[in-house]
């Protein structure tokens, strides 16, 4: 079977300005693939987690499961060869207590067992997209179980595109962060950053746009002192727009909705806003980083950032100097109707053992066709390193469909 997307993955050369832009990555059909065994169905209170039937305790190296969202599926894995897996969710066209699930993958600071997946199921036959909130039971492969407790939905720009939802993460209190795409490839910068305030367990959650004119919003992650990056996967011109690099944004942050709350003003479709500005840390182009997407923490407080186009993984300081590649396509290696042999990395992961990990989106160019995902070209895989020195990846699991997002449980 195949993914049928109400929006597929866009790749657009911009020729005069030699770029080439990124969209998102969520699907909303069905689809199979290699990558895990899905197993029996579980559901509470109406939502369903899907808990399959082999695998081995959480643990390889460093007692932790990597989750990935591909084909509209949840899959858990060892981090170690050879690399057993769950299906954890199961999607909705595959069973009717299913679920869409995609995007980035953040488990709650305080709350190990509860994590944020894009959730979208539904959509196009009046279910909003948006971000499920899960809680996960059992700490084994082969006994995970995970329960939708509440949705994130906020109010979206007038985008040409189909809202898509991708990035999360977390402030030292617990405030909760999210960014959605926007358009894709072409049209005016409207991807958004937004803070939440919890709780969080419930449909109805408050919260405060704090950046509207995002060009193709990507991944977030959090580092010290609550500084908040955000990466953009393509250029823009108009005037202000967060657009082809990565941004940092700095607090206060609001926290309410209000402006009682420091979040004051209303966007276009009459949400709470703040108005905040990112400062651009990284910009998209050299070194190989010509799409900005995926985030994820390196050694000694440093950076990593995934270019998915070129098949770029870069190591920078979180003042944006850059430090080395990580992943790269051997010399020679062209994007054609095979991906690269390294892979196309979107979303980015690292494990408590400093391995790193990526979803390959698995990115082809067709002969007279714009470059998108192949069918069935994706994989997830893991970069180890020995004295600090990166190996070649790994591949975790392949004939994977449309993988996007990563994320890494801590049982």
């Amino acid at each position: 079977m195949t993914i049928r997307r109400h929006l597929a993955v866009r790749l657009v050369p911009l020729l005069a300005a030699g770029a080439l832009l990124v969209g998102a990555c969520s699907s909303t059909s069905d689809s199979t693939s290699s990558g895990s065994t899905p197993g029996t169905t579980g559901s509470t209170a109406g939502t369903t987690g899907t808990t399959g039937t082999t695998g081995t305790t959480a643990g390889g190296a460093g007692d932790y499961l990597v989750f990935n969202g591909q084909g509209n599926n949840l899959d858990a894995y060892d981090p170690s060869p050879p690399f057993e897996s769950q299906q954890v969710i199961t999607n909705a066209a595959d069973d009717p207590d299913g679920l869409d699930i995609n995007a980035q993958i953040c488990f709650f600071p305080d709350q190990p067992n509860r994590f944020i997946a894009g959730e979208d199921t539904g959509q196009g036959t009046g279910d909003l997209q948006g971000w499920g909130i899960f809680d996960l039971s059992g700490d084994a492969l082969g006994d995970l179980e995970a329960t939708q407790v509440g949705k994130l939905v906020p109010t979206y720009q007038g985008s040409a595109d189909n809202a898509e939802n991708y990035g999360c993460g977390f402030l030292a209190d617990g405030r909760l962060l999210t960014t959605d795409v926007g358009n894709q490839a072409l049209g005016p910068a409207d991807g958004q950053l937004i803070v939440w305030f919890g709780p969080y367990d419930r449909t109805e959650v408050p919260y405060c746009k704090l950046d509207i004119n995002i060009a193709t919003a990507q991944s977030i992650w959090v580092g010290e002192d609550d500084r908040v990056y955000v990466a953009s996967a393509r250029p823009s011109d108009e005037a202000g727009a967060t657009a082809g690099g990565v941004y940092v944004y700095d607090g206060p942050f609001p926290t309410g909705p209000d402006a009682a709350g420091g979040c004051g003003g209303t966007d276009s479709t009459g949400a709470p806003l703040a108005e905040m500005t990112g400062t651009k840390l990284i910009a998209s182009g050299d070194h190989g980083l010509l799409s900005p997407s995926g985030l994820a923490a390196a050694p000694d407080g440093n950076l990593y950032v995934s270019s998915v186009f070129t098949g770029v993984i870069n190591e920078y300081t979180t003042d944006g100097t850059f430090v080395r590649t990580i992943l790269q396509p051997p010399a020679g290696e062209t994007l054609g109707a095979a991906p690269f042999s390294t892979g196309t990395p979107l979303g980015l992961a690292t494990g408590p053992d400093g391995s790193l990990f990526y979803a390959d989106i698995g990115l082809v160019l067709e002969a007279g066709q714009s470059p998108g995902p192949g069918d069935g070209t994706g994989t997830l895989r893991r970069i180890t390193f020995v004295d600090g020195e990166p190996q070649a990846p790994e591949t975790m699991a392949d004939g994977l469909a449309f993988p996007d997002g990563v994320g890494i449980y801590v049982p």
